[in-house]
C-alpha cells in the first residue's frame, strides 16, 4: 500500500468485503464521503487491486520468528509459521478467494523480520528527530507495566469466533451506518467502524450482515435485533459491544449461526481474548498468593462480634502466626484481633479500614506475656504513648502490624474457566460451584483482616529514642493481655502449591546466656527467632553488648540443655552481624565450618522434630477444596500493590502489577502519568545507575541467603508536575544521615505536596502449579499454538515479586507529627493519566 493510502487503512479494510457486491460504490461513498475524491477513487482502485486473484506461492521460511510448515490451498503448497496461517485464513474469508491482499497481508505480519526492521528504523528516525535516543526510551518503556485484577476476568457462556464480514447497522430513526463485523457468537457481536458513531449504549440497532448474504438467505427488509452494551475506542477506531435482543428472537438465524461457528471456528480461529486474560491473571496469582506477606484471617461478624475462623499461611507470612504463639504453641492472634479494634475498623468508610498495632512480648518464668496497642489507643494518654514506644522498641520481639479490613463474599470461593461449559466433559466439570459443604462452611464469612509486619529496623532505632520515665512502666498492664482467657480456635490453611522453600525464622523465645571471647562475663537474655539450618539467631539482652560487629561470641542455652543429652549447646559459635542503637538486641549467625557445625546441627535437628507444630499438617484438608476456596476470595480481595518481575539479561525488570482495594494513595502514584489500565514504576529503580540498586541486588541477595528482603522508601510526590522525575522524587531510608534529615525530607514533601511511605518486600517466586491452568492453555493451543507458547514463555520467565505496602501514616507517626498533619495529608491528589 502506497503512503498517500496508509492514514485510509481502516476504510480500505471495511470495503475488503464489499468490492465485487452491487453495493460497493454506495457503501464506499458512505464510509469516505468526507475524503476528496481524488483520494476516493484512489482507495477504489487499491481495494480493486487488493482483490485481483493471485498465482503467487508464499514461502516465509527465514523471514519470519516463526516455525514455518506446509500449507495446502487449493492444490499450492505455501510454507507459514502459525501467524501467517492466522492471517491467511482470516484474509480469505473477507476476499472469498486468494487474492493480492490476502498475499501482501501474510508478507506483513508482526513476526516478519522485514516489518520489524522497518519499524526499528522508523523509530530511529523519529527519535533522532525529537532528539532523544532510542536507549533511553527503551530503558524507560520498561517500567510501565499492566494492571492485572486478580482473578477477575470474564466467562463466556458460549464460544466468540474471529468473524471479520461487512455489516450494517439501522437505528431507530432508519439511520445507516456500515461497519465490519469483528467476532461473532450466538449471543454477541462485535462490529468495528471508522468514524464515530451516533449510536448510544442500550440503543436497539437492527444489523443486516451484507457479507453472509451469500451463504444464508437473510431478510433484506429485516435485520436481526441486538442491543448495544459498550462503546469503547482505539486509535481512532469505534468498536461497538452488541447483545442479542432476546425480545426480538430468529430461530433461522440462530440455527443458521450455530452450524456455521460449529463448522469454521478451526478455520476462523475462536476468539480468545478473555481466556488470555484469565491466563494471564491466573499467573499473576500463582506467584503472588505462596509469597504474599500479608496473612489473611476469615472473619464471621453476628450480632457486632467478631470471630475469626480461617487463617491462610505461605512460608513468608507464617512468621506472624509464629510470632502470636506462645510457649505452649497456642495461637493467640485474638491479641491482635480484638474486638474493639475489629469494631473501630468496621465503623470507617471503606477506604480507609486500617490501622497500625504494635506489640512486643515479655518472657517470664518460661512463659509468653504479650503486649500490643493501636495508635488511637495510645494516644488516650502521653504518658502511655511514651512509655510503650521507649519501653517496647528496646526488646527484640518489638513489631509494628498494619491491620486492614475488607468485605468478602463467599461466591468469590468460585473460579470457573473462561471456558463456556459446551467446550466438553471436562471444562463442564471444573466450571462447577464448589460443593455444599465446603459452602456451608464458608457461607458465614463476612470480612478479610489482613495482617502485614511492617517493622522496620530503623523505625525501631527512632522509637527506641522516645523518653519515658522508668516509674511509668506500671501503665503498660492495660496494655497486656490476660493468659487466663482461652483463645478463639483459628484454623490454619495452607497454599497449595509447589514452593521453592524460602529460609523460614521460627520463633524460639528460651533464656540465653552469652559470653565474649577472653571475658568472664555472662549477659543473660532471651532468644526470639531462629532460621532453619540454625544460621540464623536473634536475642535480647539485659545489658549493653559490648563487643564488635562481626566479632565471634558464645551463647548458651540452659533451658535447651536440660532437654537433650545428645548436644552441647552450652558452648555454641556464632558471629554477630547486626546491633540495634542501644546494643541489647543482636542479629547472630552461625559461624561457617566446623566451627559453627554443633549450632546448625542442633537447630535443624529441633526444627525438624517441632515442625509439626509450626505449620499446619500438608495432608488432605478435612472438607476438600477449603484451602482453594480461601485462596481465592483472598487474591480478589488483595489490599496492597504488588509486581512481578521476570530477568531480561542480567537485570531484573517488572512484567505485570496486580492492585488492591484500600490502597488509593499508592494506586494515585504508581498511575501518575500512565495509561489506563498500566502503572509507572520507574520511581522504584531510579536507583538503577548505582553500584548497588535495590531491586536488582535485593533480587540477588534473595536468591543467595534464601530470606526476603525489606526496605523502606520515602517519596515526595508533587501531582502539578507534569514530568514524573521531577513530580516522584523517591529514596530509600536507609540513604539518609540520620532521623533530623528524615524528618526534613518529610517536612518538604508535604509542603510541596504530599508525603508517601512504602514498606517494599521482595520475595523470589515458587514453582507455578499448572493444573489450575493447563485446560485453558490447551483450549489456546487449539486455535493458536504460538500464543499459548508465549503465555508458558510468559509462565517460566517470572523470578520474583514486589510486594508494596502503603506505611506513610505510621512513619508520620514515628517521627512525632500531629494528628492534623497526617491527616491532612491522606488528601489524594488527583490522578492524572495520559490518554490511551
Amino acid at each position: 500500500m502506497s503512503q498517500d493510502l496508509e492514514q485510509y487503512a481502516d476504510v480500505i479494510d471495511q470495503l475488503k468485503p464489499m468490492v465485487n457486491e452491487p453495493e460497493f460504490n454506495q457503501v464506499l461513498l458512505q464510509l469516505a464521503g468526507d475524503v476528496p475524491k481524488e483520494k476516493r477513487f484512489l482507495i477504489k482502485m487499491e481495494v480493486k487491486r487488493l482483490a485481483k486473484p493471485c498465482l503467487r506461492t508464499i514461502d516465509l521460511r527465514g523471514n519470519v520468528s516463526g516455525k514455518c510448515r506446509e500449507y495446502i490451498h487449493e492444490g499450492r503448497t505455501h510454507y507459514m509459521d502459525d501467524v501467517a496461517v492466522e492471517v491467511f485464513e482470516e484474509q480469505i474469508r473477507i476476499f472469498k478467494a486468494y487474492t493480492f491482499g490476502v498475499y501482501e497481508a501474510v508478507q506483513n505480519t508482526e513476526n516478519n523480520f522485514r516489518v520489524i526492521q522497518e519499524k526499528l528504523h522508523s523509530q530511529n528516525l523519529q527519535e533522532q528527530q525529537q532528539g532523544t535516543s532510542k536507549k533511553s526510551s527503551v530503558v524507560l518503556e520498561q517500567f510501565k507495566v499492566p494492571t492485572v485484577n486478580l482473578l477477575d476476568y470474564r466467562q463466556r457462556n458460549t464460544e466468540r469466533m474471529n468473524f471479520a464480514v461487512a455489516v450494517e447497522l439501522i437505528d431507530k430513526y432508519d439511520q445507516s451506518t456500515r461497519g465490519l463485523s469483528v467476532d461473532i457468537s450466538l449471543e454477541g457481536l462485535q462490529v468495528k467502524l471508522t468514524k464515530d458513531t451516533h449510536f448510544k449504549k442500550d440503543d436497539v440497532l437492527e444489523v443486516f450482515f451484507r457479507g453472509l448474504e451469500d451463504e444464508f438467505a437473510m431478510d433484506k427488509a429485516k435485520g436481526i435485533a441486538y442491543k448495544l452494551v459498550k462503546i469503547s475506542y482505539k486509535n481512532d477506531v469505534v468498536y461497538l459491544a452488541l447483545q442479542r435482543d432476546m425480545n426480538k428472537p430468529n430461530a433461522a438465524f440462530d440455527k443458521f449461526l450455530e452450524s456455521f461457528i460449529h463448522g469454521n471456528k478451526r478455520r476462523y480461529k475462536v476468539n480468545m481474548n478473555n481466556t488470555i486474560e484469565a491466563i494471564t491473571s491466573k499467573i499473576c496469582e500463582q506467584y503472588f498468593s505462596p509469597r504474599s506477606p500479608t496473612l489473611p484471617v476469615f472473619l464471621s461478624e453476628k450480632e457486632g462480634v467478631f470471630t475469626a475462623r480461617f487463617a491462610m499461611i505461605n512460608e513468608v507470612n507464617r512468621e506472624t502466626i509464629s510470632y502470636w504463639q506462645d510457649e505452649t504453641d497456642t495461637l493467640r492472634l485474638s491479641f491482635l484481633l480484638t474486638q474493639p479494634r475489629l469494631t473501630a475498623l468496621l465503623n470507617r468508610s471503606h477506604g480507609s479500614r486500617e490501622i497500625f498495632v504494635y506489640s512486643f512480648t515479655h518472657l517470664q518464668d518460661e512463659k509468653v506475656y504479650f503486649y500490643s496497642a493501636s495508635y488511637d489507643e495510645l494516644m488516650k494518654k502521653d504518658v502511655l504513648k511514651n512509655v510503650f514506644f521507649g519501653f517496647g522498641s528496646k526488646k527484640a520481639s518489638w513489631r509494628v502490624f498494619k491491620l486492614t479490613l475488607t468485605d468478602m463474599y463467599p461466591e468469590q470461593a468460585h473460579t470457573p474457566l473462561s471456558i463456556p461449559d459446551s467446550v466438553g466433559n471436562k471444562v463442564k466439570q471444573q466450571n462447577t460451584p464448589p460443593a455444599a459443604r465446603l459452602m456451608a462452611k464458608i457461607n458465614n464469612l463476612s470480612y478479610v483482616a489482613h495482617v502485614t509486619d511492617v517493622t522496620s529496623v530503623i523505625g525501631q532505632q527512632t522509637y527506641n529514642d522516645v523518653k519515658f520515665n522508668r516509674s511509668n512502666l506500671t501503665h503498660l498492664r492495660i496494655f497486656g493481655h490476660p493468659r487466663n482467657r482461652a483463645p478463639s480456635t483459628i484454623e490454619l490453611c495452607r497454599f497449595k502449591y509447589e514452593e521453592q522453600r524460602l529460609e523460614t525464622r521460627y520463633r524460639l523465645r528460651s533464656q540465653i546466656q552469652l559470653q565474649l571471647p577472653d571475658d568472664d562475663t555472662v549477659h543473660n537474655g532471651i532468644s526470639e527467632d531462629i532460621s532453619i539450618h540454625g544460621l540464623g539467631l536473634r536475642i535480647e539482652l539485659n545489658k549493653e553488648y559490648h563487643g564488635e560487629l562481626e566479632g565471634a561470641v558464645k551463647v548458651a542455652f540452659p533451658r535447651l540443655q536440660e532437654k537433650t543429652n545428645t548436644f552441647d549447646v552450652m558452648n555454641l559459635t556464632y558471629e554477630v552481624v547486626y546491633h540495634n542503637v542501644d546494643k541489647n538486641i543482636l542479629h547472630l549467625k552461625a559461624m561457617p565450618g566446623d566451627e559453627g557445625k554443633s549450632a546448625r546441627t542442633f537447630f535443624e535437628e529441633l526444627i525438624k522434630k517441632n515442625k509439626k507444630n509450626l505449620e499446619a499438617d500438608d495432608g488432605d484438608e478435612p472438607i476438600p477444596g477449603m484451602g482453594q476456596a480461601l485462596r481465592c476470595i483472598n487474591a480478589r480481595n488483595a489490599t496492597s500493590i504488588s509486581f512481578l518481575l521476570s530477568k531480561d539479561g542480567v537485570r531484573y525488570t517488572p512484567k505485570a502489577c496486580m492492585t488492591g482495594k484500600q490502597d488509593t494513595r499508592m494506586l494515585s502514584l504508581v498511575s501518575f502519568l500512565a495509561k489506563e489500565r498500566e502503572v509507572n514504576l520507574e520511581f522504584l529503580f531510579r536507583d538503577r545507575k548505582l553500584d548497588v540498586p535495590f531491586m536488582q541486588s535485593g533480587i540477588k541477595q534473595v536468591k543467595l541467603e534464601n530470606m526476603p528482603i525489606r526496605e523502606e522508601l520515602f517519596v515526595s510526590f508533587d501531582a502539578s508536575k507534569k514530568d514524573p522525575r521531577f513530580a516522584i522524587l523517591p529514596r530509600f531510608s536507609d540513604k539518609f544521615e540520620d532521623d533530623s534529615k528524615r524528618k526534613s525530607f518529610i517536612t518538604e514533601a508535604i509542603t510541596r505536596g504530599q508525603f508517601i511511605a512504602i514498606h517494599v518486600m521482595v520475595t523470589t517466586t515458587g514453582k507455578p502449579d499448572l493444573s489450575m491452568l493447563q485446560t485453558e492453555i490447551n483450549y489456546v493451543s487449539m486455535y493458536a499454538v504460538h500464543r499459548a507458547r508465549e503465555l508458558e514463555k510468559q509462565l517460566w520467565s517470572i523470578a520474583a515479586c514486589a510486594h508494596l505496602v502503603d506505611v506513610t501514616d505510621e512513619v508520620l507517626i514515628r517521627y512525632g507529627f500531629d494528628i492534623e498533619t497526617i491527616t491532612a495529608n491522606k488528601q489524594e491528589q488527583k490522578p492524572v493519566r495520559l490518554v490511551n
